[in-house]
């Protein structure tokens, strides 16, 4: 097994530092594509609704084909960051028996962007307004044309299907914020537990194993109820073994750049178990369900105990909305519930009613003023008090 905590380190330092943030558009990943080694092979596979280039890279010579795609839905970045961290890790160690080693057992073809216009946009859907990931059977999009024409042709062995996730998902009890989640997707209504998803199971169980050293207690399983209109579900259904990706929240990282280690580690570590499940006729789909499903249960922020007028003491969801402001990302905070939110926890909490507040129990502000002075890289601390003696 490779050693991941010294991929982890090799990561920090060697990383694309050409991508950051969320908003990653064509024009930022372009320059990187013009300029891959010739280790990678780039072609246009058609174009969007926009008329914007969809490309594959491909590398490796060797028989197992594995078809990857990134941005799907165009505000899901994180992965896209993960895979040009992943090109650079082959090409800068293309001498070491590792890599060596799975370039000859693999031929990878990645797509790192399926859907442009929505990534310019920073919207899930395309540039029609449909979800890209809800037309797999209609193929009403030249975005689904394309990906459903390139797994026809390559018949992949095995498919990785790149996703984020919002912050509202939690896992476990206590609930933690699940950074990290996978699914091998249902492949009939009736969820069956077929050799082709016993695969992915077994990949996802390893990934899962990897990651504990790192996010204890912080990855997830998504839902797997089945939809014949999702390309996972369809391609599960034509019995391709299908890994769905979902990039998290780790605390405090809204950027995603933590959560990119561990997509990166994540992709190096599918590789190394697809190799381990050659030698396997019957892989274990048990530790896989052992796993626990992700749960809906937090918000970006949540100050509890707030005496509001005609509703009295209660508590308050805060929600950041995803806003592009010409070519800036902004996240702004937005009141989604008042209520009792005892089943929830927030990414942050401010609580009115401790009895050992951080700050002076006289100080006062406005609740317009704490919502504007939420923000992403902290002006608040994790948690603080204040009496909420006449604060409207």
């Amino acid at each position: 097994m490779m050693n991941y905590s010294a991929l982890k380190d090799w990561h920090n330092s060697h990383k694309e530092s050409a991508l950051f943030g969320r908003y990653i558009t064509l024009n930022t990943i372009q320059p990187l594509l013009d300029n891959l080694s010739d280790l990678f092979s780039v072609e246009t596979l058609g174009h969007s609704v926009e008329n914007r280039p969809v490309s594959k890279i491909t590398f490796g010579t060797g028989p197992i084909k594995v078809l990857g795609w990134s941005q799907m839905h165009g505000n899901e970045s994180t992965t896209t960051k993960a895979l040009f961290d992943l090109f650079k890790w082959f090409d800068t160690n293309r001498g070491e028996s590792e890599v060596k080693k799975f370039l000859a057992e693999f031929t990878f073809t990645m797509v790192p962007m399926l859907n442009p216009d929505g990534a310019q946009a920073y919207t899930r859907i395309n540039a029609n307004k449909i979800d890209l990931n809800r037309d797999a059977q209609d193929c009403s999009q030249p975005e689904s044309v394309i990906l459903k024409e390139l797994y026809t042709s390559l018949k992949p062995d095995y498919c990785l299907n790149l996703h984020g996730q919002r912050t509202i998902f939690g896992v476990g009890d206590p609930v933690k914020s699940a950074t990290v989640s996978f699914l091998s997707p249902s492949q009939d209504e009736l969820r069956t537990v077929t050799h082709s998803r016993k695969k992915g199971m077994a990949i996802i169980s390893d990934l899962n194993q990897m990651l504990q050293e790192f996010i204890p207690d912080c990855v997830g399983r998504y839902d797997d109820g089945f939809n014949m209109n999702c390309v996972g579900d369809t391609l599960q259904h034509r019995n391709i073994p299908t890994i769905l990706f979902e990039a998290g929240h780790f605390p405090g990282d809204y950027d995603r750049e933590v959560t990119r280690i561990f997509m990166f580690l994540s992709l190096i570590r599918v590789f190394e178990s697809v190799l381990l499940l050659k030698s396997e006729k019957t892989p274990s789909s048990n530790p896989y369900f052992s796993i626990p499903e992700n749960k809906k249960c937090f918000f970006d922020y949540i100050i509890r105990n707030i005496e509001l007028p005609e509703i009295g003491v209660t508590d308050m969801a805060i929600q950041f909305e995803e806003t592009l402001i010409g070519n800036e990302l902004n996240f702004v905070p937005k009141i989604v519930q008042i209520a009792e939110l005892v089943d929830f926890k927030g990414h942050c909490e401010i609580d009115f009613e401790s009895k050992k507040p951080l700050i002076p129990a006289d100080f006062k502000f406005e609740i317009g003023t704490i919502i504007e002075k939420i923000q992403v890289n902290g002006k608040l601390p994790t948690t603080f008090s204040v009496k909420s003696n006449n604060l409207l």
